[in-house]
């Protein structure tokens, strides 16, 4: 009696189980793309940001003022300001905001640069930080020091 009523249980929780797996469509995941003329206008084949699942991809900004089209040439500190300023116009075009950052990744022509860049880091994002990568490199779009791309978790809003 006992070993019918757990196979019977079994049975039907297999079944529910089945009926809950195998009834769902497919999630079909579309791809968005985010523009404005808040930040710069891209300079090549590729969109200021995509929004994919979960998350949207902002693409590497650097120092270019949106309003003038010039870039930023003084300090560091300066460049490091506006591609952050660039990159927190994405995120509210897209209704997020530099918060909603879950990994951001660093280009410099100088790794020296790299505490000023973290102070200014500090202004911007506050704990818990994102993750993060910082790499030097030989060379940048436009002969910039700096250029940052962001991931940005949407949590389906």
């Amino acid at each position: 009696m006992i070993n019918s009523k757990i196979r019977a249980t079994f049975l039907c929780t297999i079944s529910i189980a089945s009926i809950l797996i195998f009834s769902q469509e497919p999630i079909e995941m579309k791809k968005e793309i985010i523009s404005t003329e808040n930040a710069p206008k891209a300079i090549g084949p590729y969109s200021q940001a995509v929004k994919a699942g979960n998350f949207m991809f902002i693409s590497g900004q650097i120092p270019l003022d949106p309003k003038t089209g010039d870039l930023v040439s003084e300090s560091i500190e300066d460049q490091a300001k506006q591609v952050l300023n660039n990159i927190k116009s994405i995120c509210k075009a897209a209704g997020y905001s530099l918060d909603d950052i879950v990994k951001i990744s660093i280009f410099l022509t100088d790794l020296g640069n790299f505490a000023t860049v973290n102070e200014v880091m500090k202004e911007y994002f506050a704990e818990p930080y994102p993750a993060r990568a910082t790499v030097e490199v030989s060379g940048l779009p436009l002969g910039v020091n700096i250029e940052i791309e962001a991931i940005v978790l949407i949590n389906g809003k």
